[in-house]
């Protein structure tokens, strides 16, 4: 590269401003303090307790291992409550989405007086706070049998109740979210399916649905984490230690007199790789369901 076109490309580069340097400088303190946790949690489940509670958690460790794994893993029964929360989040979020859409699809494809007033009833329940509804909700779950359907032979401390209420929470924003896109799509596929004698359900199930899956993948990915995440409507409405989700399982390694809080940083590091797992097999969809509509004019 000769003198001249060094200088050029040294004149084109852009200065160095105080802004950007303290942008930056932002940007990785409040990275470092997000990450902060979830390092110290780490670094504190591969040490073992005798050795943090002669010498502190702030000093050089002398022993690492993946010992506390091992025994949280075990000790907490892991996969019998992992198995629990797929029984719940699985059958949860496809009721979710399915429901949902069949409201987006309605409000946003057809036109009468009354669509708008219906998505914010839909919309208007995700305003409402858990707290506010949990009488009355735990009494009329005590009160609805349901015999050979449960185990417990009522809707209360079952796997259905939290499906259900998990439904009733997360359809209004997935209808929200979903009747947007699908306002979106141009008008002219369905009205051209309508012409060729297509029913209302092949233009939801076969045309608009398929065109949704960027939105539906968003979706799916936010609702799995939300709800695995679930710990509320599990304390109150799963009463059986066996019943409950994997949030629960943490209660296993406390115990009455004492907890090893290594111990307890393990568990909490195992089960966060489910979410981790959800987020990077879908995170390309995930991805392109954020910048929804961020080109269209």
């Amino acid at each position: 590269m000769s003198t001249p076109t060094v200088a050029l490309v040294a004149k084109q580069r852009t200065p160095l401003r105080p802004a950007r340097v303290l942008l930056h400088a932002f940007l990785v303190v409040t990275s470092l303090a997000w990450l902060g946790p979830l390092l110290w949690a780490v670094f504190a489940a591969l040490r073992p307790y005798s050795e943090t509670s002669t010498k502190g958690y702030v000093s050089w460790p002398d022993k690492l291992s993946f010992d506390n794994f091992t025994n949280a893993f075990e000790q907490s029964d892991m996969m019998h409550y992992f198995g629990n929360t797929l029984i719940i989040a699985v059958p949860a979020v496809l009721l979710t989405l399915l429901l949902s859409s069949m409201v987006a699809f309605y409000v946003s494809r057809f036109d009468f007086r009354f669509n708008i007033a219906l998505l914010l009833v839909f919309t208007a329940g995700n305003l409402l706070p858990q707290q506010v509804i949990i009488t009355p909700l735990y009494r009329m779950y005590l009160l609805i049998d349901l015999p050979g359907i449960t185990v417990s032979g009522k809707l209360y401390d079952s796997a259905l109740g939290l499906v259900l209420i998990h439904v009733a929470f997360q359809s209004g924003f997935c209808a929200f979210v979903l009747s947007n896109y699908m306002r979106m799509l141009p008008h002219e596929l369905t009205e051209a399916a309508l012409v060729d004698g297509a029913s209302v359900w092949r233009m939801y199930w076969q045309i608009v649905l398929p065109l949704c899956k960027p939105a539906m993948a968003a979706l799916a990915t936010l609702l799995s984490i939300w709800i695995y995440n679930d710990f509320f409507w599990a304390i109150v409405l799963i009463s059986t230690g066996d019943n409950m989700p994997i949030t629960s399982a943490l209660n296993n390694l406390s115990g009455q007199y004492f907890t090893d809080p290594n111990l307890v940083a393990a568990g909490a590091l195992l089960t966060a790789i489910p979410t981790l797992i959800v987020y990077f097999v879908l995170q390309r969809q995930f991805v392109s369901g954020l910048t929804l509509g961020a080109n269209k004019g």
